[in-house]
């Protein structure tokens, strides 16, 4: 069964088998893919979306940090531009939650927390690993350094 969730208008999360479905593609009209896995990916090539990908392992000591800015930058510029853009790892549970988050956090000025909780407030599979989710609070003290007024 494929599982495929939008968390805020055009920001899907899948796992690796929806994320290579082309009926998945073509029902929500993706334009956009993040891939948070190492490995080929098999995206339809019918549906050719604009593709990214971060090639960690769900591993707490994997760096994730240093991409969450290209990440982000990638989905911000997709939705900007009436794009819709899905967010996968092989489970759909904690690479893909922290990327999602990560967006939340710089979109909406929310705090680690409050961008996982909501995260899984509309994907209940979501479960970012302790690692990632104290890179995900290094981020956001970046994002507050940066934005000094979001404190």
């Amino acid at each position: 069964m494929v599982m495929i969730t939008e968390i805020v208008p055009g920001l899907y999360m899948s796992d690796l088998y929806a994320a290579e479905s082309a009926s998945t593609h073509s029902a929500y009209g993706i334009t956009h893919v993040v891939s948070v896995m190492p490995g080929a990916v098999q995206i339809p090539k019918s549906t050719s979306p604009r593709m990214l990908q971060i090639p960690i392992r769900d591993n707490p000591f994997e760096e994730l940090a240093g991409h969450l800015g290209i990440t982000t930058s990638f989905i911000a510029d997709a939705l900007t531009h009436r794009g819709s853009v899905l967010v996968h790892c092989v489970q759909g549970m904690s690479r893909s939650a922290s990327v999602v988050s990560a967006y939340l956090m710089a979109a909406y000025g929310w705090s680690v927390q409050q961008s996982v909780d909501f995260v899984r407030s509309k994907y209940d599979k979501a479960q970012p690993n302790t690692g990632f989710v104290g890179q995900l609070q290094e981020y956001y003290d970046s994002l507050r350094r940066a934005n000094p007024s979001r404190r």
